[in-house]
């Protein structure tokens, strides 16, 4: 009864149905944006309009369409997938290897009858032909007047490597879902701070309780004022407040802090930070708004406690220099960093007040997954050597001889005819 269960698990139509729901509910996966909030699915999937004309909110919450890839379904249908693999690795891909590996002699001149490529010789050298066969690459297995010859039995372990290298991704993905997280953080310069802010984990996720300071961030620019790249250097604490690991990051260039990853995702302008006359520090807060696409800030700097007359700051880089308009919004000029600003009460000019944005995520699947693709472009390259048998049997001053090849059949055929030439 248990091999029966596992001879249909190992069975492809088995394996192809369960690979067409996976493929199925990623599309679905795709299709449907993932752990978002429970308005977003409100607004963009109501109950009176389901969008395709039945999909609503409801129902997504209802069967974990808005995460998955981490509903246990879907975990079933990966377990099931990577059972099937397991099961036909083992029920046919390695009992196929151990046959190819036995020496299959042909013992009756019938059984040639069956290859597609065979011939009958009456003027022959039975040595040179071995010889000509061994000088092919062939392994050669004799018993007296019969001989069996085979080659490339290397490219039959191709499809045992395809199952374990999807086996490997399978599990990679598994672990990646269960124990991997991402988090944004968006943190002012100068400022230390703890991971909190998830936006999605596993089941089984630990969210570490390390420290984070960022020491500085700036921005390089190109010579026409385009964004060149980001950096941001980060300090990694201790429960004491003691530096383990600084590194400057910039995109695609991440912080590695034990397999969690800090990478350079975004970047936010606060305020703007003035000095008065009496050594008084002021810090205008700056509001973020888009001009055709491109990200401005400007701030009110009052020039009465009534907040009615005053001046328009606008920035829109880290440059350092800002831009003053009047309340009419006449342009006065530009204010650079430690330029003072002539009003009622002088400022001068201090600080851009800047914050990061970083993406901090793990997923210790990844290098299984790695491995996996490693096994899969192996397989692919080992699927290239040709598996090819010959047969021979000497019998009656004749020589029976025969081959067969699993592709590459012209080439065999070419090597065969020089063989017997």
């Amino acid at each position: 009864m248990n091999q029966k269960i596992f001879r249909t698990v190992a069975d492809l139509r088995f394996s192809i149905f369960i690979l067409l729901l996976i493929s199925i509910f990623s599309i679905t996966g795709t299709i449907i944006e993932q752990d978002q909030s429970l308005e977003f699915y409100k607004i963009n999937y109501p109950l009176t309009n389901p969008v395709f004309g039945f999909l609503t909110w409801a129902q997504i919450l209802q069967f974990g369409l808005d995460h998955v890839y981490k509903t246990w379904w879907f975990f079933i249908l990966i377990f099931l997938f990577g059972l099937s693999l397991i099961s036909c690795t083992f029920l046919q891909q390695l009992p196929s290897l151990k046959i190819a590996r036995r020496c299959q002699f042909f013992r009756k001149p019938g059984q040639f009858y069956r290859l597609k490529i065979f011939t009958t010789l009456t003027n022959f050298s039975f040595n040179k032909i071995l010889l000509k066969i061994k000088d092919n690459q062939y392994s050669i297995f004799q018993q007296k007047n019969i001989v069996y010859c085979y080659k490339g039995l290397t490219g039959r372990i191709a499809p045992i490597l395809v199952h374990i290298s999807m086996i490997l991704i399978l599990l990679g993905t598994i672990i990646g879902s269960l124990f991997g997280f991402k988090a944004q953080e968006i943190v002012p310069k100068t400022e230390s701070f703890h991971i909190q802010n998830i936006l999605n984990n596993g089941q089984l996720t630990f969210i570490p309780k390390t420290s984070t300071r960022i020491n500085d961030f700036w921005i390089t620019y190109t010579k026409t004022r385009t964004i060149s790249q980001f950096y941001s250097d980060l300090s990694i604490l201790d429960n004491q407040g003691n530096e383990i690991n600084r590194k400057t990051i910039s995109v695609n260039y991440p912080l590695i802090h034990k397999n969690v990853y800090y990478y350079q995702t975004d970047w936010n302008l606060i305020g703007l930070r003035f000095k008065t006359k009496t050594n008084e520090t002021i810090e205008y807060p700056l509001l973020n708004i888009l001009d055709n696409q491109k990200k401005v800030w400007l701030t009110w700097i009052s020039n009465n406690n009534s907040l009615s007359e005053g001046i328009i700051a606008l920035i829109d880089n880290l440059e350092g220099y800002c831009s003053i308009y009047n309340e009419s919004g006449i342009f006065l000029g530009n204010v650079e960093l430690n330029e003072t600003v002539n009003l009622k009460q002088p400022l001068t000019f201090l600080e851009i007040i800047s914050s990061t944005g970083l993406q901090i995520k793990t997923d210790p699947g990844i290098p299984i997954i790695y491995f996996g693709f490693f096994f899969l472009m192996l397989s692919t390259l080992l699927s290239y050597i040709t598996y090819s048998q010959i047969w021979i049997i000497q019998k009656e001053q004749k020589l029976f001889i025969g081959g067969t090849t699993n592709r590459a059949l012209f080439n065999f055929e070419l090597e065969f005819f020089k063989l017997i030439k």
